[in-house]
């Protein structure tokens, strides 16, 4: 480990309420959705289908690109970014927001007038939707509780924030805040409460290179990099202790995802893909494979081919039996938190028109398979 501390001060929070956010919901007409017909699976599933999520209230295609989805642990909810301005009432301008699909009641919220940088992520419950912005000079990480809409601005000491994560309930959010003080630049992890107006320093790392915290739906575990030195390292926050760099030495790694109930850590190294069984201290490898996510019990693996670092073929691993299904056969691609438990929903985006049928925008879309 070179140049990796911890931390472990609490301090106060000072937490920001903005005025409620006004949120348009409007309904989407499930059957109108347009869908693929039934594949065969390959892993013991007999069937699998492809639905476009990113549609108007009566199923029609958006007229803009959508992408950077993210799905709840449950396959209820599904949030992402769009341009369209025909998902929802109020949308007038071509420019991304984020949305807030219902899966069960097929019904899909505008989250805010923000222009989210990056993925935005939904919280297990499917209560609490966070993505990054730009605020003036700086980047500022944004939290939206959908049920009464009211938002809290996560708060970014000194200079920026970014790379947030959720605990399953919302409460806890990590996030890297990025220092700039008399001409040093450093960055901490953090994991602030939003309850309580605290917040627990994960680590200190004396540079600025990409970190992604991953935090388990618990809280208790949060999965990050090193990016100067890269290392990966596993921090559980009610001991106190820190594991790590988990990849052994003299390896350079890169961090994809802790499992939600954190007992997996996925991380790429070379052309491989591991999982980390953190109860064991063990690797398991998956040669020759990019890892993209994980499913919420670490047993459901998502891939691409090693070496693509752009959109690709995604297929789902089952780990444990050692079978693979496609997802998706045409250039696709998928954000952590893309599948959910048991592998039976991987939410993911493309700009191919052949998915389902009637797909003539000529823009990404975002697509959920199901797994049966």
């Amino acid at each position: 480990m070179r140049g990796t501390t911890n931390g472990s001060t609490t301090r106060r929070l000072r937490t920001v309420l903005s005025a409620a956010i006004a949120v348009c919901a409007v309904t989407a007409v499930l059957p109108a959705a347009a869908s693929a017909a039934p594949a065969t699976g390959a892993a013991g599933r007999l069937t699998s289908t492809v639905e476009r999520i990113s549609v108007s209230p009566n199923g029609t295609q958006g007229n803009g690109s959508s992408t950077a989805a993210s799905i709840t642990p449950s396959g209820r909810h599904v949030a992402f970014t769009s341009s369209a301005t025909n998902l929802g009432s109020g949308a007038s301008s071509a420019q991304n927001r984020p949305y807030l699909r219902d899966q069960q009641t097929g019904q899909t919220r505008r989250v805010s007038d923000y222009t989210p940088i990056g993925s935005v992520t939904v919280s297990g419950d499917g209560g609490y939707v966070t993505y990054a912005l730009q605020w003036m000079r700086n980047v500022r990480v944004r939290m939206e509780q959908m049920s009464s809409g009211s938002a809290i601005a996560a708060n970014c000491s000194a200079w920026s924030c970014n790379q947030s994560s959720f605990s399953a309930d919302g409460r806890y959010l990590a996030l890297v805040i990025l220092h700039n003080q008399r001409g040093s630049e450093y960055q901490t992890i953090e994991v602030q409460d939003s309850r309580t107006g605290t917040t627990q320093v994960v680590s200190n790392m004396p540079h600025l290179n990409e970190s992604r915290p991953s935090m388990s739906g618990d809280a208790r575990y949060v999965a990050f990099q090193d990016g100067e030195s890269k290392d990966v390292f596993l921090r559980n926050l009610p001991g106190n202790s820190m594991v790590g760099p988990i990849e052994g030495p003299s390896v350079a790694a890169s961090l994809v995802q802790l499992s939600d109930d954190g007992s997996k850590v996925v991380y790429v190294a070379g052309s491989d893909t591991y999982v980390y069984d953190v109860a064991s201290a063990t690797s398991q490898p998956v040669p020759n494979v990019r890892g993209v996510a994980i499913d919420p019990t670490g047993r459901y693996l998502l891939y691409a081919p090693a070496g693509t670092t752009g959109p690709s073929s995604l297929t789902l691993r089952d780990l444990q039996a050692g079978t693979d299904e496609i997802v998706s056969a045409q250039p696709a691609s998928a954000e952590t938190n893309a599948v959910s438990t048991g592998g039976h929903d991987v939410v993911f985006q493309s700009t191919a028109a052949d998915i389902v049928p009637d797909d003539t925008n000529g823009a990404s879309d975002v697509f959920v398979r199901h797994f049966s």
